[in-house]
């Protein structure tokens, strides 16, 4: 796609904003550490601020014509950081959810969290239970929170499940295919996603959605998260938009904005 294709992306909701049915937009939220840092303050507060730039971006999202929002928030791994850096992670997305609960479902947005949940505190799955409930029928936006998530283990946990289905005959090994694995997985109910986003100008994926990522844009930006706001959102669309996607095939397909 040529520039000349495209117009400009903006949080403000006018005419030349993107729009799609279901973009889906997937970020690794990297850098909270780094920005706490530099500014010789302790981890908590990067965290902190962290929580303050995924308001502004989950704000901003739904202006720009994305309507799944899939954050990466605590990974399976992240257990082995400092317990009282966990302990503040975790009080971070119980406050999150008990201070933005109401916004969100006013605004219409789903919310939605993935992963093992069953080893979480009571608290926490309290709020989670609480959330999901309270914003199921909404339809505005969807926010997809990866909490205590990874995707090596989501996909063993699909392969025992399937195994197990086959042992009891339930279904046959010429089932199994990759609509049966993707229908499996936790992130059954969410299109693919369309694009990746890291900040803090990592290139890892750190077991996040491997399987999901199949065909998905990646875009690395080197802002750290706690500085992120819609201007980088903006960019990254506008990245995305000039990207020309061929899904193994021969026939690019590149993502058009509204005339």
């Amino acid at each position: 796609m040529n520039r000349s294709d495209t117009q400009s992306v903006t949080s403000e909701g006018h005419s030349d904003q993107l729009r799609a049915d279901a973009l889906h937009v997937a970020i690794i939220m990297d850098g909270n550490g780094r920005w706490a840092k530099q500014r010789h303050l302790p981890r908590a507060l990067g965290h902190r601020a962290g929580v303050e730039a995924l308001r502004r971006v989950v704000k901003s999202a739904p202006k720009m014509g994305i309507n799944h929002l899939t954050v990466y928030a605590f990974s399976t791994e992240n257990w082995r950081r400092p317990l009282t850096e966990v302990q503040d992670l975790m009080g971070l997305l119980r406050a999150f959810i008990k201070s933005d609960l109401k916004t969100l479902h006013e605004n219409g947005v789903r919310v939605k969290i993935l992963g093992f949940l069953d080893s979480l505190s009571s608290e926490i799955l309290g709020s989670i239970q609480e959330a999901e409930a309270l914003t199921k029928d909404n339809q505005e936006f969807n926010l997809n929170v990866a909490l205590n998530y990874g995707s090596q283990q989501d996909i063993t946990r699909v392969v025992k499940f399937l195994a197990q289905k086959v042992e009891k005959s339930e279904i046959s090994v010429d089932d199994i295919d990759q609509d049966t694995i993707t229908r499996s997985l936790m992130t059954s109910d969410l299109p693919p996603v369309d694009l990746l986003i890291r900040t803090s100008g990592e290139s890892r994926l750190s077991n996040f959605l491997l399987w999901e990522l199949a065909y998905a844009e990646i875009l690395i930006q080197d802002v750290l998260w706690p500085d992120y706001d819609d201007t980088h959102l903006s960019q990254a669309l506008e990245s995305f938009a000039q990207r020309e996607r061929r899904f193994g095939g021969l026939n690019a397909q590149s993502f058009r904005w509204p005339a």
